[in-house]
């Protein structure tokens, strides 16, 4: 087996392991909101949210909205990812 080669895709890093498969590790969002539910957001895929009980079923129920997600904007022929950048901005204290 080759090695795995990285490569920066936007929105998250990319690791082949092995011929069709491919590791993907994305940035997500995990909030709890007003009914104490947890919501995961992975802000590189539009629309990509899910929700669980406690923080770690949401991030599991993440993992698989992104899978979903991944799979329904490539038969669609929409880029997988959307460019997620850091800005800077100045608040008064």
């Amino acid at each position: 087996m080759s090695p795995a080669t990285q490569s920066r895709a936007e929105g998250c890093n990319r690791t082949e392991i092995r011929g069709n498969i491919v590791e993907m590790t994305f940035t997500v969002t995990i909030y709890r909101d007003e009914d104490g539910m947890y919501i995961a957001e992975c802000p590189a895929i539009p629309g990509c949210v899910s929700q669980g009980r406690t923080e770690s079923e949401a991030e599991e129920n993440v993992r698989d909205a992104i899978r979903q997600c991944l799979a329904a904007r490539a038969e669609l022929g929409l880029p997988l990812t959307v460019t997620t950048r850091q800005v800077q901005v100045d608040v008064a204290d």
